[in-house]
């Protein structure tokens, strides 16, 4: 199978905006895209800032590389465990930014009943049981939150985006670790003003109908 080097530049550039964004570092964090067959996933060790084409690891769905001068991210395991479990899923972030790896290492949910953007869009950020990073152990717990949410904690490590491409899961992660930054704010500023239970429930409802949505 040829590689495809549209899909080579698209992991690139999501990876550099990540990157950017803070989100991704030198040595914390891996993007990956699944496109006919194959899987395009971020070099282990290397700066996401610099990263050329001829770097990104191209490996079949059983994990096997077929392209690219450098090792797949240590994480493949994990990627390729998500493209098998979601069909439909198309690109993959893993990644610690700040407040949401913060929740991770304290094994605490993030939730909230004060800001409908949360409840509408993801619901809240559950966190999956500790897995051992690089081992097919780091599943553990991931399928059934992944069935509910497109991002998710890993517990003392980091947080998962998905997406049916490499754009919306780089989106869902921005987007999930903007809104953790808002709570950590807000709780430092004081206590949230809660919305109204029914109004938390049919937001809870609509977020529900749209990940239905997503994954049928």
């Amino acid at each position: 199978m040829e590689r495809n080097m549209e899909a080579v530049r698209e992991l690139l550039e999501a990876a550099r905006h990540l990157d950017e964004k803070g989100i991704l570092n030198a040595i914390e964090g891996n993007v990956s895209l699944r496109r006919d067959g194959l899987i395009y996933v971020t070099p282990s060790g290397k700066n996401k800032a610099f990263l050329t084409e001829d770097m990104i690891a191209v490996v079949d769905e059983d994990g096997n590389q077929l392209y690219g001068s450098c090792r797949p991210s240590s994480e493949l395991k994990l990627h390729l465990q998500v493209y098998r479990t979601r069909r439909e899923v198309g690109g993959v972030v893993h990644a610690h930014p700040t407040c949401l790896a913060a929740h991770a290492v304290c094994g605490l949910p993030i939730r909230t009943k004060a800001y409908a953007e949360l409840l509408t869009v993801y619901g809240s950020f559950e966190v999956a049981p500790y897995g051992r990073p690089g081992t097919d152990d780091i599943w553990k717990g991931i399928g059934p939150l992944l069935e509910k949410s497109s991002v998710i904690l890993l517990e003392n490590h980091g947080a998962l985006a998905v997406g049916p491409d490499v754009r919306q899961a780089m989106n869902h992660m921005e987007a999930a670790e903007a809104i953790a930054r808002v709570l950590v704010t807000a709780r430092l500023l004081g206590k949230e003003k809660e919305l109204p239970e029914e109004e938390c429930e049919a937001l809870l409802s609509i977020q529900k109908e749209n990940q239905r949505n997503l994954i049928s």
